[in-house]
């Protein structure tokens, strides 16, 4: 039922890419294309490809699921071991059960550790030697970010708090909240991430929606489809900017100090619809979702229609190609890296299950000038699918070590990746 469904994609790789994309008409059928590479795993001794340059190695691996990564300013990693909470509401009906198998195969059906795990390397060799428990009992936990003494953390329906000191390889203390973001009985997008804002009083939280193009209602998607900017004091939150389907990575753009974030858009329209996105994020701004994408073009399949909703979206700043899944974002480091990628946004693309052929499943760099990004993706780290079209891995979180390298978690492969110069 899975095998190879659906028609194949007309256009090329570039389709769907950059600041204006051509896009074709909306192409939708009974039963949609479903094209998810069967999780397989690294074998030994085999990582992905970096460019020349580069060397890869495995910061770790043998983790649970590794989704999101964050680097403390002592240099330790914190990784996110976790993945989709129960969802009772979620999975009923056909299209529930084919989605499971989806995810089976996907290396997405494993239950989650609900933990964070520290990484430390101390020689700078980019293996870790110490690698401890750092927080567990968690609720499928995205999205960290520390301000002064205190770690947060963004779980699958709340935001908590817990105390931090340097150098601290264990945290036993109990999370506090810090203010609940919409969660279940259907949390159909459940990974939520934050960021603080520079001066550390606000928090920036990402919440997907609870739907593809909102067919389980309109109701269901309240707060949703939305970054959230929370007091980080009083936990007091107000709307930034709605209508973004599933925005996932968040980031400090280092030139213009604006937020941007990456985005997956609906699926079932066709191979080469809709492009998933890299935006800056604008205060109170409506980015379409799910009436319109890409601006003014209209979702007839989302009832009922809201032509003045449509009017007002914001087309987004630059398209990455349909089904590419992006969901790591993370502005370089020109302090560290080398000329041709000091300026950019690296972008980790977990990839496609409803395209032929695939998209995705690979890190791309954006260069980026004059705080806009400036010419075509490039890819970054590659070699995640077999040449039979099996996923070794599929990345996930991004994020610069502090170092010259980029890390990189694979939710498939188990691993984290450290992509720094050769030496």
């Amino acid at each position: 039922m899975l095998a190879a469904c659906g028609a194949v994609a007309q256009s090329g790789p570039l389709a769907g890419v950059g600041p204006n994309p051509q896009l074709p008409a909306p192409q939708t059928a009974l039963i949609p294309t479903v094209n998810v590479a069967t999780a397989q795993g690294w074998a030994a001794g085999t990582r992905p490809t970096a460019p020349a340059g580069f060397r890869v190695t495995a910061l770790a691996s043998g983790l649970e699921h590794p989704r999101w990564v964050y680097v403390l300013p002592n240099g330790d990693v914190l990784v996110a071991e976790s993945n989709a909470p129960p969802k009772p509401e979620d999975g009923k009906g056909i299209k529930a059960f084919i989605t499971k198998l989806i995810m089976k195969k996907a290396g997405a059906g494993v239950p989650s550790a609900n933990r964070i795990t520290l990484l430390r390397d101390a020689d700078g060799d980019g293996v870790a030697e110490t690698r401890s428990v750092f927080l567990q009992g968690l609720n499928s936990p995205f999205g960290m970010a520390l301000v002064g003494n205190e770690l947060f953390i963004a779980n699958s329906d709340a935001i908590v708090k817990v105390p931090y000191q340097p150098g601290q390889t264990q945290i036993t203390a109990q999370p506090v909240k810090v203010t609940d973001l919409p969660g279940g009985p259907i949390n159909h997008h459940w990974t939520k991430n934050i960021i603080a804002s520079p001066d550390g009083s606000k928090l920036y939280a990402t919440v997907g929606s609870n739907s593809n193009a909102g067919e389980n209602g309109i109701p269901a998607e309240e707060g949703r489809a939305a970054i959230w900017e929370v007091d980080r004091a009083t936990g007091a939150k107000r709307l930034f900017a709605s209508g973004l389907r599933n925005p996932n990575g968040l980031a400090w753009e280092p030139q213009s100090k604006a937020l941007w974030t990456v985005v997956n858009e609906r699926d079932e329209l066709g191979n080469d619809l809709v492009p998933d996105y890299l935006t800056s994020v604008k205060d109170g701004a409506f980015y379409g979702w799910p009436w319109s994408y890409w601006g003014q073009w209209v979702d007839v399949r989302v009832k009922p229609q809201r032509p003045e909703m449509v009017e007002k979206a914001v087309k987004p700043d630059y398209g990455l190609g349909s089904h590419v899944a992006p969901l790591g974002l993370a502005f370089s480091d020109a302090r560290t890296m080398p000329q041709n990628y000091a300026s950019g946004a690296f972008i980790g693309e977990h990839g496609s299950w409803n395209r032929k052929p695939r998209s995705g499943y690979k890190v791309v760099f954006v260069p980026f000038e004059g705080g806009r990004p400036s010419s075509e993706p490039i890819d970054f780290l590659t070699g995640f699918l077999s040449p039979e079209g099996k996923a070794y891995g599929r990345p996930v979180g991004v994020a610069m070590d502090g170092k010259g390298g980029l890390l990189v978690a694979d939710d498939v492969g188990n691993v984290v990746w450290r992509v720094g110069p050769a030496r």
